[in-house]
C-alpha cells in the first residue's frame, strides 16, 4: 500500500474546516486478474460523461472495530469479484473506441477526518456540504491513470464514519452501485461467496430499435466533443439541496391531488412527487414553457439476475405534454408520467453506436430529469445488523436543465402509516441538482404544495 499524497495544511486550520487531513492510496484485488478486457456497450458509453456520488453515514456502533486495515482487507477480497472497477480505460487502435483494460490498478482509497459529529452532519441544511464527503474525480485527461472508483472514508468526531463512493457512470447505474456496496458489507461481515469470481463478464448486447427511427430521442443530447477528459463544462452555476418527505405528507398529497378515490389510483410516490416538482419548476422557469422531461427508473423488462454484474440498466425515456403544465391539474401531470413515458434506450444505443469513438452525449439534465431510485438498496449496506443512518446520492456532469432524484428514506421503526391507500408507508428523500437561480422560488412553490425544503 503506497500513500500517494496527504494534506500539508496547518493542522489548526484544517480542524476548523468540515473535512480535512486527506490521505490517498490505492487498493486493488487480492488476486491477479490477468490480461482481461471489458468493453462497455453503447448505453454505457452514453453515460460516460456522468458520475454518481453516493454518501453513506454510519454510526460508531456499526463500524466498531473496523479499523482502516481491516476495511482494506475486506476490500482486497471484494474487488476480486469486481475486477473491472480496478481497471483503466484505453482506446482501441482501429478506431479509438474506449474499453477497460483490467490491469488491477485498483480503486482510489481516501482517508479523511471531520470536525463534525454524525448528528451535526445530518442537521446541516446546506446539502452541498455533503459533497465534501465524496471525491469529485472525473476520468481523464490521462485515461490510463484515471481510477474509475474512489472510496472516501471520513472519520467523524463522534466515532462514526461517512463512506463516500465516487463512481464513473460508464460502469453501471445507481442500482449497480448499491449492489456493489451491499456486497462489500457482506465481505466485511465475513460472508464471502462460495464460488469463484466470474472472469468472463461482458455487458448486455446493444439494443436496436424495433422500427426505423423517425425522430431523435428527446432524452439524449449530443454535446461538443470533450476528448479524453470525460466531463462536460458546467452550463451554469448549479446548486444541490435535499429534503425528506414524510409518509403523512405523501398520503396528504394524494388525498389533495386526486378528485376521485385515491385508493384506486395507480399513481406511485415517484410520479406524484415528479408531477408536483415539474409544475413548480415550470412556473418559475423563464423562457419557453417546460413541456418535456426525461424519466429514468428501474427497468421492469430486463431485471438483473447477477448482482455482481454491473450494468446501465435503467429505463430511460421522455414525456412530452401537449398542454400547459403551468395550468394543469397535478393529477393530469402525474397520470401523463405514469402512462406516457416512452422507453428510448434502443434509439439511444443506435445513435451512440454510429460514432462511439468521437461523439459525446449527455442524458441527465438534457431535459429536466427525474430519476426514480426508490427501490435502490442503499440501506442494504448493513454492519452488525445496523443500516446506514442516512444515504444521499448526487449526479455530476449533467446538463443545464437539472436533475431530481427520488431516493428511499432511512430505515426506521416507522409507525406513520396510511392504511395502505398508497405505497407511502415509507417516506422519501428528494435531492435536487438545479441551476442556482431556481432555488429560492422553487422552495416557495414546494412549500405551497405541502413540501418543505
Amino acid at each position: 500500500m503506497v500513500v500517494c499524497s496527504s494534506s500539508t495544511k496547518n493542522p489548526k486550520d484544517e480542524e476548523s474546516s468540515l473535512v480535512y487531513g486527506h490521505r490517498l492510496s490505492s487498493v486493488g484485488s487480492a488476486t491477479v486478474t490477468g490480461d482481461l478486457v471489458y468493453e462497455p456497450n453503447n448505453m454505457d458509453l452514453a453515460m460516460k460523461l456522468h458520475y454518481l456520488r453516493v454518501v453513506y453515514f454510519l454510526d460508531s456502533e456499526a463500524i466498531e472495530g473496523l479499523i482502516p486495515v481491516k476495511l482494506k482487507e475486506g476490500i482486497f477480497a471484494w474487488l476480486c469479484y469486481y475486477y473491472e472497477t480496478c481497471g483503466r480505460f484505453r482506446r482501441s487502435e482501429n478506431g479509438g473506441k474506449p474499453y477497460i483494460k483490467c490491469n488491477d490498478c485498483g480503486v482510489r482509497f481516501v482517508e479523511a477526518k471531520s470536525s463534525k459529529t454524525l448528528e451535526e452532519w445530518l442537521q446541516i441544511k446546506d446539502t452541498f456540504s455533503q459533497r465534501l464527503l465524496v471525491a469529485d474525480n472525473v476520468i481523464g485527461p490521462e485515461l490510463t491513470f484515471s481510477p474509475l472508483v474512489f472510496l472516501q472514508v471520513t472519520l467523524l468526531k463522534c466515532g462514526g464514519i461517512s463512506l463516500g463512493v465516487s463512481w464513473a457512470h460508464v460502469l453501471g447505474d445507481a442500482f449497480s452501485v448499491s449492489n456493489f456496496m451491499n456486497t462489500l458489507s457482506q465481505f466485511l461481515r465475513g460472508m464471502k461467496p462460495t464460488y469463484p469470481p466470474n472472469i468472463n463478464k461482458s455487458p448486455p448486447q446493444n439494443q436496436k430499435p424495433i422500427k426505423p427511427m423517425t425522430s431523435e430521442p428527446l432524452s439524449l443530447k449530443q454535446v461538443s466533443p470533450v476528448g479524453d477528459k470525460w466531463i462536460m463544462p458546467l452550463p451554469c452555476e448549479m446548486d444541490t439541496f435535499s429534503f425528506q418527505v414524510k409518509p403523512t405528507q405523501l398520503a396528504q398529497l394524494q388525498v389533495n391531488l386526486f378528485e376521485n378515490d385515491s385508493t384506486l389510483s395507480p399513481i406511485q410516490p415517484f410520479e406524484l412527487l415528479s408531477a408536483v416538482i415539474w409544475r413548480a419548476i415550470a412556473r418559475i422557469k423563464n423562457g419557453p414553457e417546460l413541456n418535456a422531461v426525461t424519466i429514468m427508473k428501474k427497468s421492469a423488462t430486463s431485471p438483473i439476475t447477477d448482482e455482481m454484474h454491473l450494468r446501465n440498466n435503467l429505463f430511460v425515456g421522455s414525456v412530452k405534454a401537449d398542454f400547459s403544465v403551468v395550468e394543469a391539474h397535478l393529477e393530469v401531470i402525474a397520470t401523463l408520467i405514469h402512462d406516457m413515458a416512452k422507453d428510448e434506450r434502443a434509439q439511444i444505443e443506435e445513435i451512440v453506436g454510429r460514432d462511439p469513438e468521437r461523439s459525446d452525449f449527455i442524458i441527465y439534465g438534457s431535459n429536466l430529469t427525474f430519476v426514480n431510485l426508490e427501490d435502490a438498496g442503499f440501506y442494504g449496506f448493513e454492519l452488525k445488523g445496523l443500516s446506514p443512518r442516512f444515504v444521499n446520492c448526487f449526479v455530476d456532469g449533467i446538463g443545464g436543465e437539472g436533475v431530481v432524484l427520488v431516493l428511499p428514506s432511512p430505515k426506521d421503526n416507522n409507525n406513520d402509516k396510511n392504511n395502505g391507500t398508497l405505497k407511502c408507508e415509507e417516506g422519501r428523500v428528494v435531492t435536487f441538482i438545479l441551476p442556482n437561480y431556481y432555488m429560492v422560488k422553487l422552495k416557495e412553490e414546494l412549500k405551497e404544495c405541502g413540501l418543505s425544503a
